[in-house]
């Protein structure tokens, strides 16, 4: 036995032993004319070696559908996918009912919509054979039955010959394959991204060439899309963050920037100062940049499980509205090539993208999903990285920025260290030197809160307002980061003290209405 074959044994036995897969054990005892294969993404995996838990895809042949669910119905609970799907799933009784097991009969399938996501006639069969039920998947890899009872692999195109040349290839003609479901070509790259694989010559030129239909819709109804931007968003997210790099690549090849954000493309070929960008056009800059967040400096700095779908595409859309804010100086007379505002403007048109492909869609709990306005705040912000009086900036800027919403600020320095990784000076050299002086600035003041106590404004807008007969507006808030700067410096530790201090501030600006107002309140 081959170490393929052991993993994929071991796969069995890893399954058996689980309280989810025991119904396969009791299914074969109730029905010993019965077929039953393990398929999909987790035989590919354990071909690849990576035997572990999750979810389970199984296709059941020789039992009819209704003696199926009778079967399954008294072991836990079941909802049928479709009357003539053959598709049910299945929470064996004792787990939690959020795991399924997807169990199905044998099936076929016929696009009834050219391109269609989900556009097709599927119609199961308990008799159908293994081999023609995986004749309509996608790619070989993914082509590939675990025989349970024989323990043994069951490959008729050929998919593990392809995962030992880390070879991408669709069952059968990939423009046929790619014509039924447009979807597929994004598939495509998402697992040329997720298993590290080429894509096989014929089937990227039918990627390719059929790149053009990924915004198709059905008929005259433009709302109506055959592939769902939820779809694409899903593709689109899984695929960058599984290598960044590589799908900055893949997606400007084969079309897809072109056909779902060409505000990308305009990157390319967009100059920047030499003095402080020897890695070239702002394109080269942010492709070196989505190279950084894979790189051992980046793991070191913050580990290797450190990257999410927000962050990636803060980092591809970083320097996106610094074409559209371009000066030079023999058309603008400026000292040299300047992107005034290019965050402001690069923000808004990141938030637009990422509105447009409905990049919030997976669920938010999930690593995948972006919130465009989260984007929108890194991208404005990730010059802070390159302020030249990072010593002297306040500590309630620090806190503002970094450590108010701890997730968002450790996103926003890792967009500056990416930033700075990717930003060549003529040395040669990354320009990080400014990163590791915000860094330290963030450091102590994290430090300083901890040993304080100090995680909360002494006073709220609301109290500052009704101390000193104020309105709301934005000198509240000028007020609040003040007052915050003396809290974190450790003049102020009382709520009085804090009263006298605005008190004072007031006084000079002359904004309260009298002194008995502000003698009374503050009392």
């Amino acid at each position: 036995m081959n170490s393929t074959q052991e993993n994929l044994a071991r796969l069995q036995e890893m399954v058996s032993q689980e309280p989810a897969g025991a119904f396969i054990k009791e299914l074969v005892g109730e029905f010993p004319e019965s077929e039953v294969y393990l398929v999909g993404g987790m035989v590919r995996d354990a071909a690849l070696g990576r035997v572990e838990s999750k979810d389970l895809d199984v296709v059941i042949g020789g039992v009819p559908l209704n003696r199926l669910r009778s079967f399954l119905t008294s072991r836990g609970t079941v909802s049928l996918v479709g009357k003539t799907f053959g598709i049910f799933k299945f929470s064996p009784e004792g787990t939690d009912p959020r795991n399924q097991i997807d169990v199905a009969l044998p099936r076929k399938e016929h696009s009834l919509v050219p391109g269609g996501y989900r556009d097709f006639r599927i119609q199961s069969d308990a008799d159908l054979p293994i081999e023609e039920d995986l004749g309509r998947r996608d790619f070989t890899v993914n082509a590939m039955a675990w025989d349970w009872k024989a323990s043994r692999l069951i490959d008729p195109f050929d998919g593990l010959e392809d995962i030992e040349k880390k070879r991408l290839r669709t069952v059968g003609s990939p423009h046929e394959r790619f014509c039924e479901d447009y979807s597929r070509l994004l598939r495509a790259i998402r697992f040329s991204c997720q298993l590290g694989f080429d894509i096989d010559p014929q089937t990227w030129d039918a990627v390719k060439d059929r790149m053009r239909s990924i915004n198709e819709y059905r008929g005259n109804r433009p709302e109506e899309r055959l592939v769902p931007f939820e779809v694409i968003a899903k593709e689109l997210l899984k695929a960058f963050v599984s290598d960044p790099l590589r799908s900055f690549d893949l997606f400007d090849q084969s079309g897809g920037f072109e056909h779902l954000m060409p505000e990308v493309l305009e990157m390319k070929g967009c100059p920047q100062p030499e003095m402080y960008h020897a890695e070239g056009d702002v394109w080269s800059h942010t492709r070196m940049a989505l190279e950084s967040l894979t790189s051992d400096e980046f793991q070191k700095q913050f580990g290797a499980e450190s990257v999410d779908a927000e962050l990636v595409m803060a980092v591809l859309f970083h320097d996106i509205g610094k074409p559209s804010t371009k000066k030079t100086p023999e058309k603008d007379g400026v000292d040299r090539i300047r992107f005034d505002k290019h965050d402001a403007v690069g923000a808004g048109l990141a938030r637009t993208v990422c509105t447009r492909l409905k990049l919030s869609s997976p669920p938010s709990e999930e690593p995948l999903h972006v919130d465009p306005d989260n984007v929108w705040w890194l991208v404005k912000n990730h010059l802070l990285g390159i302020r030249s009086d990072l010593e002297h900036m306040k500590n309630s800027t620090i806190e503002k920025y970094f450590l108010k919403d701890e997730g968002q600020g450790q996103r926003l320095l890792k967009l500056i260290f990416s930033d700075g990784m990717a930003t060549i000076s003529p040395e040669g050299k990354p320009t990080v030197s400014n990163y590791f002086k915000l860094l330290d600035r963030v450091e102590q003041l994290r430090k300083i809160r901890d040993e304080r106590q100090i995680f909360q404004p002494i006073l709220s807008g609301h109290e500052i307002m009704e101390a000193f007969h104020l309105k709301p507006g934005p000198r509240i808030g000028e007020l609040l980061d003040v007052l915050r700067e003396e809290q974190l410096a450790g003049r102020i530790e009382s709520r009085q003290e804090a009263l006298d201090f605005l008190k004072g501030t007031l006084r000079r600006a002359g904004s309260c209405t009298s002194r008995s107002d502000m003698k009374g309140n503050v009392a």
